[in-house]
């Protein structure tokens, strides 16, 4: 993907910088360590465009790469330092919002859950009502400009779906393992390339005339938008979040079976065929049994491998909840309310 428009002084600093051989100007590289450091300082919300661009283009690095951007830079000291700069403080504020929802889930009084009860934790995190639904009013109300706007917010993860959980595969061992891999295999299209869930959604979005390159809307979608998906790289790419990601994957295939079905309601509703809704048809049957296997085999097993894991599942899988009643409440006050939900368009300066 091309590298994408700044939003402010630190998603600045990085693009540029990026735009240079690694290592060729240490005094830019200092500079932007100085400036990162005294805008965290000040930053409150961390669902920020500045912050968000900044850190996903970082870590875009470690996926597809930047257009025109020198590989190297993946893994340069200076950067990895910028991006822990940002990623650190964003870390703490998910833990701040998510403590919220896990301080009420009642733990096994004592000793550590076995995988059906880790399950069972995690199927009450996805049972509760965090705010507003947006597969609802896709299923109900939403037209075909909002579906438009709904699938550009996710092309952005869909695009290149399932690979930041695949971080997690090489850090798990044993029954968490394998079942994180039986998951990603089917995200994979079980060997077939027409069949990934990426091409899948590719497909969706050229039904409604949409570009279907990855990234190609990453200069419209908002903060929130870019904190999910930064979510995810945050916890797969390090190896001491293995449990967040976990309960992240969890979550995320607990909560998917029904709101993919009344979004393929919605699509159907305004007339759109099987080539449009294939990819949330998909998602029905195979997230339904997805669930059990995230469920109890991988972060269940993750938790009788590794039992001080627990919190860090539940962590994981809350965030989820945080962050998509944020998006949630973002997008449906903007349609309701007939704006859109997406940033306008600044053409660039010269």
């Amino acid at each position: 993907m091309n590298i994408p428009e700044p939003r402010g002084p630190i998603s600045a600093g990085v693009c540029a910088l990026l735009t240079g051989d690694p290592g060729a100007d240490p005094s830019a590289l200092a500079a932007l360590h100085a400036l990162v450091t005294e805008r965290m300082a000040v930053v409150e919300d961390l669902i920020d465009d500045d912050v968000q661009l900044a850190l996903f283009c970082l870590y875009e690095l470690h996926y597809g790469g930047l257009a025109g951007v020198d590989d190297r830079w993946e893994w340069h000291p200076g950067l990895i330092g910028i991006r822990q700069l940002l990623e650190e403080p964003f870390e703490a504020w998910l833990r701040s919002e998510a403590g919220v929802v896990t301080d009420s889930v009642r733990r096994p009084v004592s000793g550590t859950p076995g995988s059906d009860a880790t399950a069972a934790l995690l199927f009450d995190l996805a049972a509760r009502d965090c705010g507003p639904s947006v597969s609802r009013h896709v299923a109900k109300k939403a037209t075909a400009e909002q579906l438009s706007e709904f699938l550009i917010h996710k092309s952005l993860y869909q695009l290149k779906e399932a690979d930041p959980h695949t971080w997690a595969i090489p850090r798990l061992t044993g029954r968490a393992k394998a079942a994180l891999v039986e998951i990603q295999a089917d995200e994979y299209g079980g060997g077939r390339p027409e069949r990934m869930h990426s091409a899948l959604f590719a497909r969706t979005m050229r039904g409604l005339g949409l570009k279907d390159s990855y990234g190609g809307y990453v200069d419209v979608v908002p903060a929130i938008t870019l904190a999910s998906v930064n979510m995810m790289s945050l916890f797969g790419l390090n190896r001491r979040l293995r449990g967040a990601i976990a309960g992240h994957l969890a979550m995320y295939e607990m909560t998917s079976s029904r709101p993919n079905q009344l979004y393929g309601n919605g699509f159907r509703r305004l007339g759109f065929d099987a080539a449009v809704t294939g990819y949330f048809d998909e998602h029905v049957e195979a997230d339904a049994v997805h669930e059990q296997i995230a469920g109890r085999d991988l972060a269940g097993g993750l938790v009788e491998a590794e039992p001080d894991l627990l919190e860090d599942v539940l962590f994981g899988a809350a965030a989820v909840s945080c962050i998509d009643a944020r998006f949630a409440a973002l997008l449906l006050d903007a349609w309701e309310n007939d704006r859109s939900s997406l940033r306008p368009l600044v053409p660039a300066t010269t």
